[in-house]
């Protein structure tokens, strides 16, 4: 069984659809690895594991005891680990704490949520040797909103120009969520990385849930 790897995922763009799914165990990890090219350890398991409202509420050891469970039992998928709320407020914070995760876990990525404001620090961290997949759109860590995105000229030019700046920052892949299907369709048709999708229309070059 080959091992996927971040430079796989981007051979993908345009050719083959990317297979993502969310894991936070063993069980889980072991039944997705058997269909799945990337594995994301998401923070979404403070609501759905320990009842939290946001996922705010999710600390670095939580990422770091689910993201080792679950790599331990994937042979074959890329695994990706959530960096959780304010663990990435500036390049330096940014690198220790996903060095101290990737460190800990044997995780291949790291996933930051943000575009422009977050784009150096994802050179950065990518510079340092440490694979990372972007996240525009709808961002759970900073919305107060959980509302579909691009629906106006305001929000479709901002988020087409995040997606931009992460993709220029060297990340090899890019989730949109919860954006409006031509937007969806524009980022992935303009950016050289494989795009994501949760919510965000069958024009992406992969989805995941």
């Amino acid at each position: 069984m080959q091992k996927i790897t971040t430079r796989k995922i981007l051979s993908k763009k345009n050719k083959t659809p990317i297979i993502c799914l969310t894991a936070y165990s063993k069980s889980i990890a072991q039944i997705a690895d058997k269909y799945c090219d990337i594995i994301l350890v998401g923070d979404s398991l403070g609501m759905v594991l320990y009842g939290m409202k946001t996922t705010r509420e999710v600390k670095i050891d939580q990422m770091i005891s689910h993201g080792r469970a679950v790599k331990k039992f994937v042979k074959k998928s890329l695994v990706v680990l959530d960096m959780p709320y304010r663990t990435y407020t500036n390049k330096f914070v940014a690198y220790k704490n996903a060095t101290k995760m990737i460190k800990l876990t044997k995780c291949d990525a790291v996933k930051l949520e943000g575009g422009k404001k977050i784009s150096k620090t994802i050179k950065h961290l990518v510079n340092k040797g440490i694979p990372v997949m972007g996240h525009v759109g709808l961002l759970p860590q900073s919305s107060s909103n959980f509302k579909l995105k691009g629906k106006n000229f305001v929000q479709r030019k901002k988020i087409l120009q995040d997606a931009i700046a992460v993709s220029k920052s060297g990340a090899f892949a890019i989730v949109i969520e919860c954006v409006v299907e031509d937007l969806a369709k524009k980022i992935t048709k303009n950016i050289p990385i494989p795009t994501i999708g949760i919510g965000a229309s069958k024009y992406c070059d992969g989805q995941i849930l």
